[in-house]
């Protein structure tokens, strides 16, 4: 048994709060300081909000710190005072300076929503499911300056099936996480564990997303476009234009599968009936399940068209 292990857990989003609730449950370790992103204002009256990690510190009654800065030299003072053993990171949101990363004796842990080195940077999630990747993972590496370079401890893989989409991923991926992490540190503290310098020849970079990106392309074959439709659920959704006459109206399509289309223009809807609507692809076609019209909600696509408009014949930009 080892001894009680001082741990300081760095985040912000959604994604980490259930690993910080994993730490704080296990008997060995003490998260003695929680360290997140300022609140921020949200919402049409741009009301400070804080972040999930805060929240979930705040029920387990931890405590917290905001800095704007994390290299702030008054910040850097503040956590050397704590003598940490180990740094947990994971969706924080600022490159650490190599100070911080020098100060806990085993070092900086990142737990990273890819199998690395392949999709470093902001949206891995997003990017592997868009790429149709057959699988993903969570990455428990040792930090160094680099975004996502560092030593790798160990890698636990989940398949992506192909009614994942960046949600359901997301909320496994956390599950994982905070299942998995507490062994890791375990082994980690026993030296168990023996880094393994990442392939940076092998690298990738997973950019972050913009609403564009959510633009369909009908030239893209209809595999493809099934991806992007679900790597873009829940945000940015992934959107076209229905051209009517001089008219544009812009739909958002939240579900879809692949479906059979005769050889006619890509972006032409062949089919528009109780069971959805098709839509010509580049190559093959999709069949889409769940539509959001401007200003409106996500209801099935049988639904939109019973009060639409919209028949086969019709054509997508």
């Amino acid at each position: 048994m080892i001894d009680r292990l001082r741990i300081v857990f760095m985040g912000t989003a959604e994604i980490a709060a259930p690993v910080l609730q994993a730490l704080s449950s296990e008997s060995d370790f003490c998260v003695s300081l929680v360290i997140s992103q300022p609140d921020r204002p949200k919402g049409r009256k741009l009301k400070l909000h804080p972040t999930p990690v805060k929240e979930a510190a705040n029920e387990l009654a931890l405590a917290v710190e905001q800095p704007e800065r994390c290299r702030d030299e008054s910040f850097l003072d503040r956590l050397d005072s704590l003598n940490p053993d180990l740094i947990v990171v994971m969706a924080y949101g600022q490159i650490l300076p190599k100070r911080l990363l020098s100060i806990p004796r085993l070092g900086c842990i990142n737990l990273h929503t890819s199998i690395l080195p392949k999709y470093r940077g902001a949206a891995p999630i997003q990017w592997a499911i868009y790429d149709g990747e057959e699988n993903t993972g969570i990455t428990f590496m040792l930090m160094d300056e680099g975004m996502d370079t560092g030593p790798i401890l160990r890698i636990v893989e989940t398949p992506i099936a192909s009614d994942d989409n960046a949600r359901t991923i997301h909320d496994r991926l956390s599950e994982i996480g905070a299942r998995e992490l507490p062994d890791t540190i375990r082994k980690l503290a026993a030296r168990e564990l023996r880094p393994k310098a990442q392939d940076h020849d092998a690298a990738t970079h997973a950019r972050k997303i913009t609403k564009k990106d959510g633009r369909l392309d009908w030239s893209r074959s209809a595999e493809a476009l099934d991806c992007q439709i679900r790597a873009f659920t829940p945000w940015p959704g992934s959107y076209t234009d229905w051209i009517q006459g001089e008219e544009r109206h812009r739909l958002k399509f939240w579900k879809a599968d692949l479906a059979d289309a005769p050889a006619v223009p890509h972006g032409q809807v062949v089919r528009a009936d109780r069971e959805g609507m098709v839509v010509k692809c580049g190559e093959g076609a999709l069949r889409i399940l769940e539509v959001q019209k401007e200003g409106g909600r996500r209801i099935p696509a049988r639904d939109f068209l019973a009060g639409s408009e919209l028949q086969a014949g019709a054509r997508f930009e």
